[in-house]
């Protein structure tokens, strides 16, 4: 039987949730119209300034600003994206979620211990395991997922602990 203790904390909720919004298209296709149509906007009439009022000063303003926006508008996005996603947790459910966890793996299930209590999850329920640099994710459907960091990791030989885990989900479901 496969144990692995590891501490899970916001950073890695937003790093999980994160990587989902990278690979939604929808997502990146509003954030490079923000980053490219809005400063384009701007240039646009910073031109028509110059053209027509010969007034350089406001130009060079406006071009600035430009700039300043599509350098600096993918950050705010991704400040305003993580703000949005802590918001969508309670406290109480942000007690549960965060802090030591224990998973087990028993020949029908994966046990999970948290602060939110003990689950138990069978393993025809879940699709995958992704081993990624820093973490390991379990994946019990397809927008969510154990997320294992393993700079966290307490207890347990998290590598063995994916494998026996990636096993028991390609041979139960």
């Amino acid at each position: 039987m496969f144990e692995i203790e590891y501490e899970f904390r916001e950073e890695d909720l937003l790093h999980f949730n994160e990587m989902r919004l990278k690979d939604d298209v929808e997502m990146q296709k509003n954030i490079r119209k923000n980053r490219l149509l809005v400063p384009g906007v701007m240039l646009f009439f910073g031109l028509f300034y110059y053209v027509y009022y010969v007034d350089m000063t406001t130009t060079a303003y406006i071009t600035v600003l430009a700039l300043v926006w599509g350098i600096v508008s993918p950050w705010v996005m991704k400040m305003d994206m993580r703000r949005q996603i802590m918001n969508n947790y309670t406290e109480d459910e942000k007690k549960a979620i965060f802090g030591v966890h224990k998973l087990t793996i028993e020949p029908e299930h994966l046990k999970e211990v948290s602060p939110g209590g003990t689950h138990k999850t069978p393993w025809s329920e879940m699709l995958r395991v992704d081993n990624l640099k820093d973490y390991v994710h379990i994946y019990i459907a397809f927008d969510s997922a154990i997320v294992i960091p393993r700079e966290t990791v307490k207890s347990g030989d998290l590598k063995k602990f994916a494998k026996q885990a990636e096993s028991m989900i390609e041979r139960l479901s």
